[in-house]
């Protein structure tokens, strides 16, 4: 049975070409370690950091590139961030559709007041919803740019201009936005933006970035100290960016495929997002069309990127993706996805929802033959329903 692959929000699958490669050149024929050697494998290493840095800055308009932090993850990210800003007394405001690598670290976080900014039952957000809960010690906005439940997209710039105007930092979580939909930091005016290498920017997985900008780096302690390769006579963190956040051997092989991954998605992303969004509307119009079948969210294309969440309201949604999975060779996500309180706002919880999450990779035949599928378990369900 042929697989067709549509969990992209979960990770991007087949990655960008030359992303394998690249990861295995470094594995067979560098295996240096930057700031660790001036031999040429670690120098080659080194480079290839600074220039994925680079790439990076580029395409998210975050021009200092010593305040671009290779991280393990979206996740390690968000920690690094909240965690290490956050003081006891400081007020965070975050929306209803925020993933849980904002909300559980914010929930170990003492003394700090976190106010969720309830969205619309489609997922949307009203910047008049935030600036009427904006207090004197509010210090923080953190908002997702992209709904990994269904899809939607929030207003990150309009946000970015009310905090900056309120003298307010301001993080985005891009992890489902990065490499679908232009995030350009300056534009948004965001202190910094959180990204993972293995969705949308079609790289590895155990590799993303933070971009920030240097004051808002100068503001934020670091989560893991250890050997940075540089002062080295000192037993305390160095300051130098991007050595204060990045303790510890890097990710190497994540680091070159997210290099390969960059020289690709820089050249074709706007390519891509069209094709996804073309299927994406397919799709949509033909589950629309489905009895006892509910879209959350958007309806439509309009203020979304390619994550579509089914609700079947006459079934077990997991019975649903299991028969995708066993019986057509369709994989989804089925579940609350690690956004509870998402589900609450799209009035999907506990139940969940079955999420298609469209990417590269797939092809007209691939919705088609779902859209089948689809069909033919809705229809058997009514059949029975019917004896």
């Amino acid at each position: 049975m042929s697989i067709i692959y549509l969990d992209n929000a979960a990770t991007s699958y087949p990655k960008a070409p030359n992303v394998p490669q690249a990861m295995l050149r470094y594995l067979q024929d560098c295996g240096g370690n930057p700031s660790r050697g001036s031999y040429p494998s670690a120098t080659a290493a080194e480079t290839t950091m600074l220039l994925l840095r680079e790439a990076l800055c580029d395409f998210f308009d975050s021009p200092e590139a010593e305040s671009c932090i290779f991280t393990p993850g979206a996740t390690f990210g968000l920690n690094l961030l909240l965690k290490g800003f956050l003081r006891p007394g400081d007020h965070v405001l975050v929306s209803s559709m925020e993933h849980n690598a904002v909300m559980r670290p914010l929930h170990q976080l003492a003394g700090v007041l976190v106010e969720k900014v309830p969205c619309a039952p489609d997922g949307t957000l009203h910047v008049s919803d935030i600036e009427s809960r904006i207090r004197p010690e509010t210090r923080l906005v953190c908002l997702t740019h992209a709904s990994n439940v269904c899809g939607t997209l929030l207003p990150v710039a309009e946000v970015g201009a009310l905090c900056k105007a309120r003298g307010i930092a301001y993080i985005i979580d891009a992890a489902q936005s990065a490499g679908h939909v232009p995030v350009h930091r300056r534009a948004c005016h965001a202190d910094a933006i959180v990204v993972p290498a293995h969705k949308g920017l079609l790289g590895p997985q155990g590799i993303g970035a933070v971009l920030m900008s240097h004051s808002f780096a100068g503001q934020v302690s670091a989560l893991v100290a250890g050997g940075t390769g540089s002062r080295s006579s000192m037993e305390t963190q160095p300051k130098d960016l991007p050595d204060k956040f990045e303790a510890g051997t890097q990710n190497l092989p994540g680091i070159y495929g997210l290099y390969a991954a960059m020289q690709y998605i820089s050249a074709h992303w706007e390519t891509i997002h069209q094709a996804d969004m073309r299927l994406c509307g397919e799709f949509l119009q033909g589950v629309s069309k489905l009895p006892n079948v509910r879209i959350l969210g958007k309806q439509g294309l309009e203020g979304r990127v390619s994550v579509v969440s089914l609700d079947f309201t006459d079934m077990d949604n997991a019975m649903v993706s299991n028969q995708l999975a066993r019986k057509y060779g369709i994989s989804t996500r089925c579940g609350l996805h690690c956004a509870p309180s998402a589900h609450h706002t799209l009035g999907s919880f506990p139940q969940g929802s079955v999420r298609f999450a469209i990417g590269y990779g797939n092809t007209q035949a691939e919705i088609t033959e779902t859209l089948t599928a689809i069909q033919a378990i809705v229809t058997q369900r009514t059949l029975y329903a019917s004896v």
